[in-house]
């Protein structure tokens, strides 16, 4: 079996929600349970962080796993879904597991985990913990896929639990309410192990303090501790800074107004784990030189101590190009008003725009710029919207624009319209960045 046909049967032949949709979820941690036994419970040999939410999720699994390496600890970290190859889910200190890891790994396994009807993110999480676990790594960041009670994920118990924050999205799984989803997430908060929650609402606040309360654990919410509060400068060519209040400045290389956001829940987890005796080696917020240098070193380097891609990316300059995966109503609170910004600065604002057809398009859509020019589209998968439907839509918003099969074709039809000074942004959907970003590495 070659790493191609070992990816191929874990995408096509196991239930796979993120190809699927719902039809591709199975509730229930039954058969991750059977896999983790049959590892021998992987997970259990190391440390491990927990982060659930909306959106922000990765960027924060990201950030803190660059931290956690520039302090000396051996970190994995899983995320989902990959962009460019799979390869990128589980990494080791920001180096992705190798192509024979895989390949072994459903040659060998594959005669258990078939029985199970085990689906593609059971699988794919069972392959992480053990390759964890091989990798002797001292502490792993684990993303949530999906929700959190029902999680595949959900079988450790972690050193902290983080929850980002909630919004409406795959509301056929997790609820049509705030309340509801708030629920399923809440449901990573385990018994005595800490948890903090990154942004809250009237109706989600109450439904975290009352697990917290059952789970007899602490709760922390970002937006109430002034120790994280956190001042943001006007962003620059060397990223976002901020200073706290014990004086500590920084800057990050992620940017955008989501991120200041994320950063406020990131301090705050990084308060939590000093207090449980992680991080840095004086142990003291308040020694200005030795955090200055540890987040510096950590935050203007996230993307190549971890690999992550997709987050208000820059691809190129003239015409300055970039892509975010942001999917949902709540991520273009935020990009919305960055690409606000961006088109005053510019000649015009193009946009390579495609959506899942499970997302709510009219809220989405009622927060796309109204002067851009738009190039629809759609991922290369069976959940995309279809590009002239998605062209039918935009015009009763006032979006105009032409419609194009594929996203290599929309990129292609921007540039040849585009002059240097124009602003071109590649999005809508995790598979549509993908896609992009496919032809560019």
């Amino acid at each position: 079996m070659t790493y191609q046909e070992a990816t191929q049967y874990l995408f096509n032949q196991t239930a796979n929600f993120e190809k699927q949709g719902p039809s591709g979820y199975k509730e229930g941690l039954r058969s991750m349970q059977e896999l983790d036994k049959h590892f021998g419970h992987p997970h259990k040999k190391y440390r491990t962080i927990h982060v659930a939410g909306t959106n922000g999720k990765g960027s924060l699994s990201h950030m803190l796993a660059a931290q956690l390496q520039v302090c000396g600890y051996r970190v994995g970290l899983y995320t989902s879904p990959h962009l460019v190859d799979f390869c990128e889910r589980i990494r080791v200190n920001g180096q992705p597991i190798s192509e024979e890891y895989v390949t072994k790994f459903v040659e060998t396994e594959r005669p258990f985990f078939e029985p199970l009807k085990a689906t593609f993110f059971e699988v794919t999480t069972a392959m992480a913990f053990k390759y964890f676990s091989e990798q002797d790594v001292d502490i792993a960041v684990i993303e949530v896929g999906l929700g959190g009670r029902m999680d595949s994920t959900n079988i450790i118990t972690p050193i902290c639990s983080i929850i980002t924050n909630i919004s409406l999205d795959h509301t056929q799984l997790l609820g049509s309410s705030l309340e509801e989803i708030a629920l399923e997430k809440a449901g990573i908060i385990k018994e005595g192990v800490p948890c903090v929650v990154g942004e809250v609402t009237p109706e989600t606040r109450p439904v975290f303090e009352a697990v917290a309360k059952e789970k007899h654990t602490k709760l922390i919410f970002a937006e109430d501790t002034p120790a994280s509060k956190l001042i943001p400068s006007k962003p620059g060519d060397k990223g976002q800074r901020y200073r706290n209040i014990y004086g500590v400045e920084f800057s990050c290389e992620l940017m955008g107004d989501f991120q200041v956001k994320n950063m406020n829940t990131f301090s705050t987890v990084m308060l939590l784990l000093m207090d449980l005796g992680y991080l840095c080696s004086c142990k003291d917020p308040r020694n200005v030189e030795n955090i200055t240098y540890e987040l510096n070193t950590a935050l203007m380097n996230v993307t190549k101590l971890t690999g992550l891609m997709g987050r208000w990316q820059t691809v190129q300059e003239k015409p300055k190009v970039v892509c975010d995966t942001g999917h949902n109503a709540g991520a273009w609170n935020y990009l919305s008003k960055l690409l606000e910004e961006e088109e005053k600065n510019c000649r015009e604002l193009r946009i390579i725009y495609g959506i899942l057809e499970d997302k709510d398009i009219y809220a989405v859509m009622s927060q796309l710029p109204k002067n851009a020019r738009y190039y629809w589209t759609k991922g290369s998968t069976k959940r995309a919207f279809p590009e002239n439907s998605l062209k039918v839509f935009g015009e009763q918003f006032g979006l105009k624009g032409d419609a194009y099969p594929n996203v290599q074709q929309a990129f292609d039809a921007a540039m040849e319209d585009a002059q240097p000074d124009d602003f071109v942004f590649v999005g809508g959907s995790n598979y549509v960045v993908a896609d992009f970003l496919k032809t560019r590495i």
